[in-house]
């Protein structure tokens, strides 16, 4: 998927059912970059084995585990859980772990949505737009992949930066 295809069946309709605060360029840019860097939008499925199969225990293009923090995390931390709350009704998705992991594998508003929650649980303030190295640290303490590629990060989130100034 493109990036602005992304923005329109996903992040635009996520953020429509959030406050009106969370929404704002930074954290649109770390939505897009994440995407980038965890799937490339690409796979829902995180890929294992060689060669690499969809069989991983990360799901959506932003790649959340069912015990991590995009699912089990936004649902019980105090920041989000009532948001959280909010998400799983408007999607139809019962507020149980694996209701939501098996549901963000294919609803990319509800995925890009509890990546948005999850996001906010970090008591730092969103990265200024631009600023790619305070990104590349939000990401690394907000996601905490097991294998980042630190190296990819400055480019797609330039790409993040561009496709959300256009």
């Amino acid at each position: 998927m493109t990036l602005s295809q992304i923005i329109e069946t996903a992040i635009d309709p996520a953020l429509a059912l959030l406050p009106a605060a969370m929404d704002t360029p930074a954290a649109r840019s770390m939505l897009l970059a994440i995407g980038l860097q965890e799937s490339r939008f690409e796979h829902r499925r995180q890929l294992v084995g060689n060669p690499p199969r969809p069989l991983g225990p990360a799901k959506s293009f932003w790649q959340a585990e069912r015990g991590g923090g995009m699912v089990h995390g936004v649902r019980e931390h105090v920041a989000t859980r009532a948001l959280a709350a909010q998400l799983y009704r408007a999607r139809g998705v019962p507020a149980d772990d694996t209701a939501i992991w098996d549901a963000i594998e294919h609803d990319d508003v509800l995925a890009a949505g509890l990546a948005r929650l999850l996001l906010w649980t970090d008591p730092k303030a969103l990265p200024a737009l631009g600023d790619a190295d305070a990104a590349l640290a939000c990401y690394l303490r907000v996601w905490r992949p097991g294998k980042p590629h630190p190296q990819t990060w400055p480019e797609l989130y330039r790409q993040a930066v561009a496709e959300v100034q256009r």
